[in-house]
């Protein structure tokens, strides 16, 4: 009962809502149990005594029940219905938390299309459960043994042959029921794969369309949705035969019980109107069987979404908070040290760096240069914490990062990244992303500093003008000054520079030069060097090659120690 357990503790707060319901389903139930019995005396008032009064007054009588069955159907429609909207909400909110907190390993093995079907069709099925199926479990077996009870006053050997066919259902429910769970998660398995397909195809698609690999993308989604309808069909044949043996049995069942309910009127045992109450109650029982069945294969399916859901709501991040954190709080800009750091992405792995001991100065601009698969990117990733060292540490200000809150010190860097991602948003809320109390005076003045004003203000929605996915209705220029922008607003201590030049013509590159090397002012920077003209402002370089550190120094002294510096620096000259 792995998915209502852990949804039981999170109806606690609408208890109020849920005794209401309950009280509406048991008047609603109580209602259909008494139906047949004022059958029957319907049907003797008909065809035994004649009473044309009685048989009207009870048909009104039945009117009335009915209607007062349709108000309390629909507290406990809504209740429920309510509940289960804002428990499925708050589960919404709590996932989405969890996801985004997740440190960049974890992201790195999944992809967003496989989180985002987490999100919406695994919490949507999760959300029958609450909304529709407990009430009706709940319904249909107070039905089931209120019937059961009733028939045992009305005629206890005709109960016994209704209750014959009870063994066969249940085994034949458990048996197939746990078949189906299985087929139902392979099924939201291979959607959520589907879907990462789709959602990695969107989110490239200019890539997608200018290598005209429209066809080879719907291919790879037709043969991931055809894997998926795979699954489904042979779910559905489990759950045709399970209805199908639950039909033939159930309603057989009901054939042996009216030709035995036959005999004993002719036998003159028991009335007409006995045997058509008994043969509704004997039919609540069948139906009470079909719809537990039709439950606990629809439970089985949300089993597999809750294992799901719950499974990421409890994982465990590698990127903790200390019990006790140290504070980051100092005076000016911070020293960054790397003692003995050696770090790999996994066990099988190579090491990404190994060995790496290097001090930045508080205030310093370094550089990290060095061939593509140097660990560069690796170097800088470990400063805010995106990953923790496999052995040794960085310490900030003197302490070790792992020692003080995620919080506090990824508040203090600043993060530039090549690729330079903009949210769909207006170009105003992309710029105060970090300070998102900053007023447009701010605003301006951080995109001022990133030489990004004069294009936005010619723009006709101004700083309200919508990016799009991505940024993808801004050029690439437009997009780096912006995200360059967003960092200058937050005002860090530490700046990390991605090659924050990259694809900006010569004269948009040397405005943001000088941006930057303002910015860098009173920051320890760190700035990741592709094209090694960008690195004549920083104090000293760090040359990294296949995770080691080589040399470090000036760009004059590496010129002529470093042979690696050189000749990268010589060859992007010759280029």
């Amino acid at each position: 009962m792995f998915a209502l357990k852990r949804l039981a503790p999170r109806l606690g707060p609408h208890r109020g809502a849920l005794v209401g319901a309950g009280i509406c389903l048991l008047l609603s139930t109580a209602i259909g149990l008494a139906f047949p019995l004022v059958v029957r005396y319907l049907m003797d008032a008909a065809f035994g005594d004649g009473d044309a009064a009685l048989l009207s007054a009870i048909a009104l009588g039945l009117l009335g029940l009915f209607a007062l069955q349709g108000l309390f159907n629909f507290g406990e429609t809504y209740w429920l219905g309510a509940t289960g909207e804002r428990v499925v909400t708050q589960l919404r909110d709590e996932l989405f938390s969890k996801l985004v907190g997740l440190s960049p390993g974890f992201h790195a093995s999944r992809t967003s299309g496989e989180l985002t079907s987490r999100l919406a069709s695994d919490c949507s099925t999760l959300q029958q459960i609450m909304g529709h199926q407990i009430a009706e479990l709940v319904r249909q077996l107070l039905f089931l043994f209120g019937a059961l009870v009733l028939l045992t006053l009305l005629h206890w050997q005709l109960m016994l042959t209704t209750l014959a066919v009870a063994p066969v259902v249940v085994l034949a429910g458990f048996a197939l029921g746990r078949l189906l769970r299985r087929r139902s998660t392979e099924v939201q398995d291979r959607l959520a794969a589907a879907h990462a397909i789709a959602d990695e195809a969107f989110g490239q698609i200019e890539i997608v369309q200018s290598f005209v690999r429209e066809e080879w993308e719907q291919a790879r989604y037709r043969a991931g949705i055809a894997a998926a309808l795979e699954s489904a069909l042979s779910r559905a044949v489990v759950r045709a035969v399970l209805f199908g043996v639950l039909t033939v049995v159930a309603f057989g069942g009901i054939v042996v019980v009216l030709w035995q309910g036959g005999r004993l009127v002719l036998a003159a045992q028991i009335t007409a109107g006995q045997l058509v109450s008994f043969l509704l109650y004997a039919f609540s029982v069948a139906a009470a069987i079909m719809a537990l069945a039709s439950l606990w294969g629809s439970y089985q399916e949300a089993q597999g979404a809750a294992r799901r859901v719950f499974d990421l709501l409890d994982r465990e991040d590698s990127i903790k908070d200390p019990a006790v954190p140290r504070s980051l709080a100092g005076d000016g800009p911070p020293e960054i040290a790397f003692d003995d750091v050696s770090f790999r992405y996994g066990e099988p792995e190579p090491w990404a760096l190994e060995g790496i001991d290097a001090t930045i100065a508080p205030g310093e601009v370094v550089a990290l240069v060095g061939p593509s698969g140097a660990g560069k990117t690796t170097f800088a990733s470990l400063i805010p914490r995106f990953w923790d060292t496999t052995r040794g540490g960085v310490r900030v200000r003197g302490v070790d990062v792992r020692e003080c809150r995620v919080e506090d010190l990824r508040s203090r860097i600043g993060v530039v990244p090549q690729d330079h991602p903009l949210f769909a948003g207006t170009i105003g809320e992309n710029i105060a992303y970090g300070r998102p109390e900053a007023d447009l005076r701010a605003i301006e003045a951080a995109a001022e500093a990133a030489h990004a004003r004069e294009f936005i203000e010619r723009l006709p929605d101004g700083y309200d003008t919508m990016v799009g996915e991505r940024g993808v209705r801004l050029s690439g220029g437009q997009r780096q000054r912006i995200a360059i922008a967003r960092v200058l607003l937050k005002e860090p201590e530490i700046l990390i520079l991605d090659e924050a030049t990259s694809g900006l013509d010569a004269e948009s590159e040397a405005l943001v030069e000088a941006a930057l090397e303002v910015a860098s002012v009173g920051r320890t920077t760190v700035i990741i060097a592709h094209r090694l003209r960008t690195v004549r402002r920083a104090h000293r370089l760090l040359v990294l090659d296949r995770g080691g550190l080589v040399d470090i120094g000036p760009h004059e002294t590496l010129i002529e120690r470093c042979e690696l510096y050189a000749r990268l620096y010589e060859g992007q000259q010759l280029a």
